[in-house]
């Protein structure tokens, strides 16, 4: 098996929909460290279990700088996103989101879900 992982900086802001009174509710920004975990048993032609360009086009692309409220499709909490991260990346098994130095999320795909995960 073959495991790589990518560790991209994303400054971004969100606002929680959260149904109690909560600063986070407000708009604010994160410096985040977003890591990107991903798997293969067999490497692709060209060697890689997947090119690091790719991971990075991916999520860096469209989040760096940007309102997570307006680019993603649901509540932006650091767990949401980990979840979001591991669907939009192939062979993506685990991401850990930490969006302050004592806040982190991890999320690990379910393998029986995921078909892609492991080729």
């Amino acid at each position: 098996m073959y495991y790589v992982s990518k560790r991209l900086e994303i400054s971004g802001s969100h606002r929680l929909d959260l149904p109690y009174d909560s600063p986070c509710r407000n708009l604010h920004g994160h410096n985040w460290i977003i890591t990107v975990y991903c798997r293969a048993r067999e490497l692709n032609p060209e060697g890689m279990v997947i090119d690091f360009k790719h991971i990075k086009e991916k999520i860096h692309a469209l989040l760096d700088h940007g309102n997570f409220n307006e680019l993603l499709p649901f509540n932006p909490t650091a767990e949401n996103i980990a979840r979001w991260v591991t669907e939009q990346v192939p062979h993506c098994y685990k991401a850990m989101v930490q969006e302050s130095e004592n806040n982190t999320a991890v999320y690990i795909a379910d393998d029986t879900v995921r078909d892609d995960i492991i080729p």
